[in-house]
Formats: structure tokens, C-alpha cells, sequence
């Protein structure tokens, strides 16, 4: 007959085993190495994304307003760039009937065409056009420089047919967004849908999908497949899967960085370019409580007042309204802002002066 045992050893021993079920427990539950290693992968991987998207918003809504301002600033100024237009013409014209009056001595002729050619420099009015045969010639040299220029420019150009990521070289970058478009892409094919409901919302996401593509927009390829959770399943308790996961988040996360970058380096050289300046410089005005338009308006009116008075000058000389020695003075609206033009370098001369004194 077997010796039983003593309640104190029964107790013994049933402590012993909890302890010891505990402690494997507590091992069992506590986050591995890559456990942590993915967490912290994924939390990146999420930062990331919400960078991007952020980045890529800002970017948008700055070229949205360019194209706004520009739209803008082409419908107020329009009528009064006509009008400078026309104004400039006839200046043109009237000097170029003074030049071929052949009453004119040729020292008075000369000194015609140097006031021409000074106004033309100056940018009060435009470039006389240059002749015909000039341009032909510049348009060969300018064709024979696009020829050759256009070939070190051409994957700028694709057909319709082509769909492939923008990249021209396959580099690592455009391996991974390419296995995600085509994931993507074999879950939501259109021809694959059920009925017509799933086949339209495919459709849709599809094109979602295939512009990402086009543009090498992983972070949206992965916003889409988070939206629709459809992302690749792996079993959470399987060490390999795992280290999987965190092979293939890294090298997402190392993508999204350099798009996170390249967005940042489009939106500063947006801001460089002309258009984007005068975003700039309407958020200023505006902020100071100034109409940009109306600034652009007042300055456009200014010129037409000063190139009318220009045209009424050369117009009053060559019908003898005027004779050659008040011609040779110039107009009055431009010594005015000679005048005006020395006055304020003179100013700024003193105030440089002063500031030395009192340095």
C-alpha cells in the first residue's frame, strides 16, 4: 500500500508546480526580441506615412494656390497687358517712320536711333522683333541644340501604353512599390468582382492604384491597402513570419524616407520658381491687409500712363508738333522719373553715410 504523502508536502509541491506554471507563463507572454523590433518598426512605418501625407498635402495645396493666383492676377491684368501691348506697337511704328524720313540729317538720325535703342533697353518698351532671316537662323541652332538636349530628356516622354513605374532604372526603391501595385492590383482587378457593385468600387480603386503606381507613390499603394485592409496575414506566434514582416517593413520604411525627402525637395523648389513667389509675397500683402491685385492693377496703370506719354512724345515730333532739339530732351515723364530715380540713390547714399557716423 502506497505511503501517503504529508498535507505540508501536498502543499509543497502544488506551490512548487504554480511557481513554476507561472513563470513559464510569464515567459510565454513576455514580447520576444522581434516582437519589440516590429513594434518599433511599425511605429516608424506609421510616422512615416502620416509625414508623407502630411508633406504631400502641403505640397498640393501650394500648387493649388499657384495655379489660383495665376489664374488671378491673368484675369485682372489681361485688359491693361492689351493695352500696353497696343500702345507699344505704335510706338514702334512712329519711330520706325521718324527713322525712314529721309529729310533727317544723319547726326539727327543717329541720335533718333540711340533714344530708340534706349528705350528698348531700358525695358520701357519691348525688344524691337529682329529680322525674318535672323530667325531662321536662331530657330536651327535652337532645333539643333533641342535634338540634341532631347536625348539625354527623353524618358520624360511615354506612351499610354507603357505602364511602368516612373523610375527609368529598376532600382531596389521600384521593386518594392511594383510588389505592392501588383498585390494590390490582383486583389482589386476589376474582372475578378462578384457582381457589378464590387466591379465599380474595384474599378475606382484601381485607378487609385494605378496612379499611385505611375507616380512611385508607395506611401499611398500602403495607405490603400491599409484602408481596405487587405495586407499580408502572418501567424503572430511564428518567430520567421515575423522577422519577415520586419525584413519587409525596413525596407518600406527606407522608400518611404527618401519619398518623404523628395516631397520636401518638390515643395522648396516650388517655392523657388516665379509662380511660387508670388504666393509668397500675396500671403504678405495680405496679412498686411493689402490687396496684391490692386497693387499689380496700380502698377500696370502707372506703366500705361508712362509709355502713352512716351508714344504722345515721339507722336507730337513726327508731326512737327514738336521740333528736333525738345525731341532730343526726352519726355517729360521719363526725366520726371530720372529725377526721382537720383533723388532716391542720393537718399540711400545718406542714410549709409549717417549709419557710418553713427557706427
Amino acid at each position: 500500500m502506497p505511503r501517503k504523502s504529508s498535507p505540508a508536502k501536498q502543499r509543497t509541491t502544488t506551490t512548487s508546480n504554480k511557481t513554476t506554471s507561472t513563470a513559464m507563463g510569464t515567459a510565454t507572454l513576455a514580447p520576444s526580441e522581434v516582437h519589440l523590433r516590429l513594434e518599433g518598426l511599425e511605429t516608424q512605418h506609421q510616422k512615416l506615412l502620416q509625414q508623407i501625407k502630411k508633406k504631400r498635402t502641403e505640397l498640393e495645396k501650394f500648387i493649388e494656390q499657384m495655379r489660383t493666383i495665376a489664374t488671378e492676377v491673368f484675369s485682372r491684368a489681361t485688359p491693361n497687358f492689351q493695352k500696353i501691348a497696343v500702345i507699344d506697337q505704335e510706338i514702334h511704328t512712329i519711330f520706325e517712320e521718324i527713322i525712314k524720313n529721309k529729310k533727317l540729317s544723319k547726326q539727327n538720325k543717329k541720335k533718333i536711333e540711340e533714344i530708340y535703342h534706349s528705350l528698348q533697353y531700358a525695358e520701357i518698351i519691348s525688344p524691337k522683333p529682329v529680322e525674318m532671316q535672323d530667325i531662321e537662323i536662331d530657330q536651327a541652332e535652337e532645333d539643333e541644340d533641342f535634338n540634341d538636349s532631347n536625348q539625354s530628356r527623353h524618358y520624360y516622354y511615354h506612351t499610354d501604353s507603357e505602364i511602368e513605374s516612373p523610375s527609368a532604372i529598376r532600382s531596389e526603391s521600384s521593386k518594392k512599390i511594383r510588389h505592392i501595385f501588383l498585390r494590390l492590383a490582383e486583389i482589386f482587378h476589376p474582372d475578378k468582382a462578384a457582381d457589378n457593385d464590387i466591379q465599380e468600387r474595384n474599378t475606382e480603386i484601381m485607378k487609385e492604384i494605378n496612379r499611385a503606381y505611375q507616380e512611385g507613390d508607395l506611401a499611398r499603394l500602403l495607405e490603400i491597402e491599409q484602408q481596405h485592409q487587405v495586407g499580408e496575414k502572418i501567424d503572430s506566434s511564428n518567430e520567421d513570419d515575423l522577422s519577415r514582416k520586419c525584413a519587409r517593413i525596413q525596407q518600406q520604411n527606407e522608400v518611404l524616407k527618401k519619398q518623404f525627402e523628395t516631397l520636401k525637395a518638390e515643395l522648396r523648389e516650388a517655392k523657388k520658381t516665379p509662380q511660387g513667389g508670388m504666393v509668397t509675397d500675396f500671403r504678405k500683402f495680405r496679412k498686411q491687409g493689402v490687396d496684391p491685385l490692386d497693387q499689380i492693377t496700380e502698377q500696370l496703370e502707372n506703366q500705361i500712363y508712362i509709355i502713352s506719354q512716351i508714344r504722345d512724345y515721339v507722336q507730337d515730333f513726327h508731326q512737327n508738333k514738336i521740333g528736333i532739339k525738345e525731341f532730343l530732351r526726352g519726355p517729360e515723364v521719363l526725366r520726371s522719373l530720372q529725377k526721382e530715380t537720383m533723388e532716391e540713390l542720393f537718399e540711400e547714399m545718406f542714410d549709409d553715410v549717417d549709419v557710418y557716423i553713427r557706427f
